[in-house]
């Protein structure tokens, strides 16, 4: 998952050397004059890329988000890990750091608005600009996807690059497989502000859930009155007794992710960051649809095909 907000302690820059082991341009415009202006030329050079590094230092970047690093005018930089910046800081030689944007007691979508103005200007200013998120860039990371959008509306070419995300390393970690029962995600305070109908016959994954119940846009962390309301939320569907799993994905090749197993009603007193995920596995079994096998039986009698066996019959618990 790109969570390009969380702001977790720093890790020793120190121990990261010790892990790190992977070490002027054509215009594309026509003539400014027959163009209009050379302005109009600056525009058609600018562009955006916003890619991805993955979750876990180094291992997770794909040769394509390398080489778009590595051929880019400027390199703005989205993560909370000192040890990512130095990393990244070997593939480039000017690169700018976006965490200077959040405060707490901040709001931070005045600190996206910030990040996308920063990466516009230099757009705007003719440079091939890419944006290095933590993750996925697309995923629970607003910024890329409004720089995106806006850099496409002034006239600019601006792509995303996927990454691996918090949700892959927690199907690999966890060993789920979202097509045997189905998987809902949710952002955990979205979940509590909106009324959705949630399936107990399928995984329920709550994204930020140590932010839930957060309305300000301005903590790193909400605390346990919002997280009771969360669970007495959930508890409309759940036991309060059902077991959960606190998720946390590895970002070092030499630390484990963290999987923390408890009862529903004991996340209250769990502790939580930015980077938490909670995972409610199913409590109740698949149930058919009679009605719709019936159809079924009639369309595949007409065609001639038989009949195989139901899909995932079996209880998930």
């Amino acid at each position: 998952m790109g969570c390009s907000d969380i702001a977790a302690p720093a890790r020793s820059i120190a121990i990261g050397a010790a892990l790190i082991s992977e070490g002027s341009t054509d215009a594309r415009a026509g003539n400014p004059a027959a163009s209009g202006s050379a302005l109009h030329s600056s525009k058609l050079r600018g562009s955006l890329v916003c890619v991805g590094l993955g979750m876990t230092l180094g291992a997770h970047i794909t040769p394509r988000s390398r080489s778009t690093i590595e051929q880019a005018d400027v390199v703005f930089l989205a993560v909370s890990d000192a040890l990512v910046e130095v990393w990244v800081r070997q593939m480039h030689r000017d690169v700018r750091s976006l965490q200077a944007y959040y405060g707490e007691g901040k709001s931070r979508h005045l600190s996206y608005r910030q990040m996308v103005d920063a990466m516009l200007d230099e757009v705007r200013a003719g440079k091939r600009v890419c944006g290095a998120f933590y993750g996925h860039p697309g995923v629970f990371a607003l910024a890329p996807h409004q720089a995106i959008a806006q850099a496409r509306d002034e006239g600019f070419e601006a792509t995303m690059e996927p990454g691996i995300s918090a949700e892959d390393c927690l199907y690999a970690d966890l060993g789920i497989d979202p097509g045997r029962f189905g998987c809902q995600h949710f952002e955990a305070s979205q979940l509590m502000f909106y009324q959705r109908r949630l399936d107990p016959s399928a995984y329920l994954v709550l994204w930020q859930v140590g932010l839930a119940g957060d309305r300000s846009h301005q903590r790193f962390a909400s605390g346990p009155a919002y997280l009771q309301l969360l669970v007495d939320l959930l508890a409309e569907d759940y036991p309060l007794d059902h077991p959960v799993v606190i998720y946390e994905a590895a970002t070092l090749a030499i630390s484990q992710p963290r999987i923390e197993r408890l009862a529903l009603k004991d996340l209250v007193h769990t502790a939580l960051h930015m980077q938490s995920t909670l995972i409610v596995p199913p409590c109740q079994p698949l149930r058919h649809n009679p009605r719709m096998h019936e159809q079924l039986d009639a369309l595949d009698r007409m065609s001639g095909v038989a009949r195989g066996h139901p899909h995932h019959k079996e209880n998930p618990a």
